[in-house]
């Protein structure tokens, strides 16, 4: 149990926080942020999300620098992250503030895709991520986290950017969830 495990493993312990801040029948009161309000419990939950989603950097930056990759490590951090992104999304479905069809084809995505890393893995190969799938990522997380910030900081504009960053991140959802099929294939093809 390495110090990049323990990161991963906090994120996990965040999730929960995360969930019920968002879900549970709380009023703390809200703030007006231009056309928008903020309740105080999704600041916060915002808060949980965006340090949970940074300690995705922090354990893979400790993992690599210091050698301390494990397979525990492996399982456990894509494990993590997609807990993380899927709760938030699930979450924002329940809030209304996404779009269920988007939200399904998200967790759909990743569900397929690690479809496709486990039967390569059977096979003793090991499929890395592509800068799309970077990419898909860093839109997810961004997305959610200006939904669940309500657009701060800009609903002082009326620019409803968590909105269209999740767009944008279905869109490049599937664009890389295709691209990741047509170059892993043979996988699936060779499969014993």
């Amino acid at each position: 149990m390495n110090l990049p495990n323990k990161i991963t493993i906090s994120r996990l312990f965040l999730i929960p926080i995360f969930i019920i801040l968002l879900v549970a029948p709380l009023d703390w009161g809200s703030y007006d942020i231009g056309t928008y309000e903020l309740p105080v419990t999704h600041l916060i939950a915002a808060i949980i999300f965006i340090v949970a989603s940074l300690t995705d950097w922090l354990d893979g930056y400790y993992a690599r620098k210091y050698n301390l990759v494990t397979n525990l490590g492996k399982f456990l951090d894509p494990l993590a992250d997609k807990l993380l992104v899927s709760a938030a999304l699930i979450c924002l479905v329940e809030l209304g503030m996404a779009p269920a069809w988007i939200v399904i084809i998200i967790i759909s995505r990743e569900f397929a895709v690690t479809g496709l890393r486990l039967v390569a893995a059977g096979d003793g190969i090991v499929l890395a991520a592509s800068q799309m799938g970077k990419l898909k990522t860093t839109l997810q997380i961004g997305s959610a986290a200006f939904l669940l910030l309500h657009h701060f900081p800009f609903s002082y504009i009326g620019l409803p950017i968590g909105t269209i960053l999740l767009y944008l991140a279905a869109l490049v959802t599937v664009i890389s969830g295709v691209d990741y099929f047509k170059k892993n294939w043979h996988v699936m093809r060779d499969s014993k």
